[in-house]
């Protein structure tokens, strides 16, 4: 198999091999690592309905990471999704309400990220052996509330590495407050900042891509990486799951080879869709791809005019790890859909700092024709959230009910009656006053955990391990900080001069 290397959206470094692209998290212009070429799937469609999820993993993953041997990723398939996740499918697609929904929040933190973030702590080691770094990693992340767990989760205890999360101190749920901040684990630490997500990935940024304080850490042999879906190694593990809800529904003949499929998706940061879009490239039958937004509405916009713009008012809502006004991701379908014009998507970028808008050409737009675009109000949402329920006793988490309440209104506009796959990025018991009170049976939000008790009830099943477990977990991480003093607090943890 040939090599496949990665290459900067903004053109101005050298193409690297996957492990380096994976090491180094973000590219040294401030770009996105992307891969030189998409490739096409080397197996035909027929084959998904008999392979599980780890080995659709493994035939996805081995056509992106060329320079990691089969070994190698085999080990890192299996440590990943051998015995972490509490459904033996990994990620179960389940039939309620008219629509399919691909579950992927059986991992150890309840939400999509463990897709990934259980495989990066595997593909980053092993990235360093092969690139020969002893120094040791750490991983610089921002979250919106999922991210940062399912990270601290993956690297806790993991030899050579050291994970920093920053979190909107006031922009999480308490579930997911509390499942970060009783993060054991030496090489962990935890700050919530005065702020919102896009200030602590604003930050995180510019940390990532700050030359005096990489040269700090070097004379203390360490160097940053990310486990945020800058890393071009949180996004190729997502590919996988849209291979493999196709193959799900070709197993249950609800599909047909090569028949086209929708996927509506709740998106924030533009992670989890841009893979969804990768797997349309690498040939999956995909017709198209619903963006679904909360009141954040940044992206409806994008899609709607071609012009982002994130002057605007920001919405704290019952689904937090979408409350995001900067797409990160987006760079990279920037990059793609403008033919790989290295230096329009540096200058969109450059608008985007100065400004904070852009306007693409009419000549990118086009190339944004796999996407359909749609948000949701908190009315909107906890409507979708009290219909599944009533019609199919399903209990959907507020994420999952925005792309449900987007689709169908897509549906009724479009006429489009596709078979369509809601990605369901989050467990209901992460968010259970919101989930309880959108159907009709609230009560005493102050105790989360009695909450998550009563979904229980209503779902006819029994409140996972990660949230039973979180009533008798100490609180380890108490630092809060301005947005201004995310340095400060990384010299202090890392131990480097101030100056």
């Amino acid at each position: 198999m040939n090599q496949l290397l990665y290459k900067s959206t903004r053109g101005e470094e050298t193409p690297a091999t996957s492990a380096r692209a994976v090491l180094n998290g973000l590219a040294g212009d401030g770009g996105l690592y992307v891969p030189v070429e998409i490739p096409r799937a080397d197996f035909a469609l027929t084959e998904l309905p008999a392979m599980s999820y780890a080995q659709t993993a493994l035939r996805v993953m081995r056509l992106f990471l060329t320079d990691y041997s089969d070994e190698e990723l085999q080990r890192a398939v299996q440590a990943a999704y051998g015995d972490k996740f509490a459904d033996p499918e990994v990620a179960p697609l389940v039939n309620r309400s008219g629509a399919w929904f691909l579950e992927l929040f059986h991992g150890p933190t309840l939400a999509f990220k463990d897709m990934a973030l259980t495989i990066l702590p595997h593909l980053l080691v092993t990235a360093a052996q092969k690139c020969g770094e002893d120094r040791e990693i750490v991983i610089l992340t921002a979250t919106s509330g999922d991210t940062g767990k399912a990270a601290l989760e993956g690297f806790a205890g993991v030899a050579g590495t050291r994970v920093v999360v920053y979190f909107p101190e006031h922009g999480v749920s308490s579930i997911q407050k509390r499942q970060m901040t009783t993060q054991e684990g030496e090489n962990t630490h935890v700050i919530g900042i005065v702020g919102n997500f896009d200030d602590a990935q604003a930050g995180v940024k510019k940390m990532l891509a700050d030359k005096a304080l990489a040269a700090a850490m070097a004379a203390r042999r360490q160097m940053f990486s990310s486990a945020n879906s800058i890393n071009i190694g949180r996004l190729i593990p997502q590919v996988t799951y849209y291979f493999y809800a196709y193959g799900r529904l070709l197993a249950s003949g609800e599909a047909r080879p090569g028949e086209e499929v929708n996927f509506a998706v709740p998106t924030g940061n533009f992670g989890n869709i841009l893979a969804g879009y990768y797997a349309r490239c690498m040939g999956l039958p995909v017709r198209k791809l619903i963006c679904a937004s909360n009141s954040n509405k940044v992206l409806f916009d994008f899609f709607a005019t071609g012009i982002y713009d994130q002057n605007r008012e920001f919405f704290t809502t019952m689904s937090p790890s979408m409350d995001i006004l900067v797409s990160s991701n987006l760079e990279r379908l920037l990059y793609h859909a403008g033919g790989g014009d290295a230096a329009q998507t540096a200058n969109l970028m450059r608008s985007l700092s100065a400004s904070g808008r852009y306007r693409v050409p009419e000549s990118l737009r086009e190339g944004l024709d796999a996407f359909s675009s749609g948000f949701a109000t908190e009315a909107e949402t906890a409507l979708a959230i009290k219909d599944v329920f009533e019609s199919g006793r399903y209990v959907m988490d507020p994420h999952t009910a925005v792309a449900f309440s987007v689709w169908r209104h897509y549906r009724r506009q479009t006429g489009d009656h596709s078979k369509t796959v809601i990605v369901s990025t989050a467990s209901p018991y992460k968010f259970p006053a919101d989930v309880l009170a959108s159907i009709g049976a609230g009560g005493d939000d102050r105790d989360p955990l009695a909450l998550a008790e009563k979904i229980a009830v209503l779902a006819g099943g029994r409140v996972p391990r990660a949230v039973r477990e979180l009533g008798q977990k100490p609180v380890r991480h108490r630092t809060v900080c301005r947005k201004e003093d995310m340095e400060a607090v990384l010299r202090s943890i890392l131990g480097l001069n101030s100056g």
